[in-house]
């Protein structure tokens, strides 16, 4: 693992911790928005290409967007392997799913960084939606990303699916707060946490705001009643990863999801929906939890279990 620094890159762990242990995730550095208005950046068929892991969650929210808004032909993709270690995300097509860089046939995602600013400082991070035309990043913030997708493109896919309506953004972003805050970081704050104090906060805090979703889930289908929004699509990455990797890997074992009566189904009816599964690889997610965070498991077995009953 590294970062980049002044362009260059230093091998360095890429967990950072405050004072008082927790974990504090770095923010993103591009954040260009798609738009018909914006001068560069227009919404334009196959001019954009996406770098994504199956395993990282944040990532995992753009392909399914790709898939539900009807992208697959307007915008490609390239693959990372599931490992994260000293060179950073690479490229490797020997890895069953994985994929080769198709553009300049790099080997590391951080050459795409070096690529857009050579004297960059940043964490080098998926998703990545870059632009063929200027060649430079575009914006590697997961949630700016999937709402570009989910309403940028609709001239050239005639696919208005709109998955943050207008009538609901606001219940959407309170829910997007909070689930961001507890679950989809909090299960990164108990498995990053450094000091018993720190673990103890997030853990409480994660597994409240599953009990939460659970009793909120006996009532709907979806989060907002059957309305499949923009918080489902952020909420359901984690969910696929906690059974298979955080329960054991970041101690989030107070509960499984399959424990839990709401949630389980939630995740079978998330599941049976083509875009949320196509995009759903275990394979990836576990080899990348067990085997890439040297810190939490240093012999990088990665366990046979669980068998999944989804």
């Amino acid at each position: 693992m590294g970062k980049l620094i002044d362009g260059k890159w230093e091998k360095r762990s890429i967990i950072t911790n405050d004072e008082n242990g927790a974990y504090a995730r770095l923010p993103r550095t591009f954040e260009n928005i798609i738009s018909a208005d914006n001068p560069i950046y227009t919404p334009d068929s196959q001019r954009y290409h996406l770098y994504i892991s199956y395993a990282c969650p944040w990532a995992t929210r753009t392909l399914i967007y790709r898939s539900l808004k009807s992208l697959e032909d307007h915008i490609s993709v390239d693959v990372v392997h599931p490992d994260l270690l000293e060179e950073g995300w690479a490229f490797d097509e020997s890895y069953p799913a994985a994929t080769r860089e198709s553009l300049y046939d790099f080997k590391y995602l951080r050459e795409l960084y070096q690529k857009s600013d050579p004297k960059v400082t940043t964490s080098v991070t998926v998703p990545v939606l870059w632009d063929k035309k200027t060649e430079t990043i575009v914006n590697n913030e997961s949630s700016q990303i999937i709402r570009m997708f989910n309403s940028e493109f609709d001239g050239l896919t005639g696919n208005s699916s709109d998955f943050y309506p207008d009538h609901l953004q606001d219940e959407i972003n309170n829910l997007n707060e909070w689930i961001y805050h507890s679950v989809n970081n909090g299960v990164y704050k108990c498995g990053f946490a450094t000091t018993q104090q720190s673990y103890d906060e997030s853990v409480t805090a994660l597994f409240k705001a599953l009990d939460e979703l659970d009793q909120k889930l006996s009532e709907s289908k979806y989060l907002i009643e059957d309305n499949l929004t923009e918080a489902d699509l952020r909420l359901i990455p984690t969910l696929l990863r906690f059974d298979v990797a955080y329960v054991t890997h970041f101690k989030c074992n107070i509960k499984r999801i399959i424990d839990y009566k709401n949630l389980s189904r939630y995740v079978k009816d998330m599941l049976a929906i083509p875009a949320v599964k196509s995009s759903t690889n275990f394979d990836h997610i576990k080899r990348h939890y067990y085997y890439s965070h040297k810190e939490i498991n240093p012999f990088r077995i990665v366990p046979a279990g669980p068998q999944l009953i989804i």
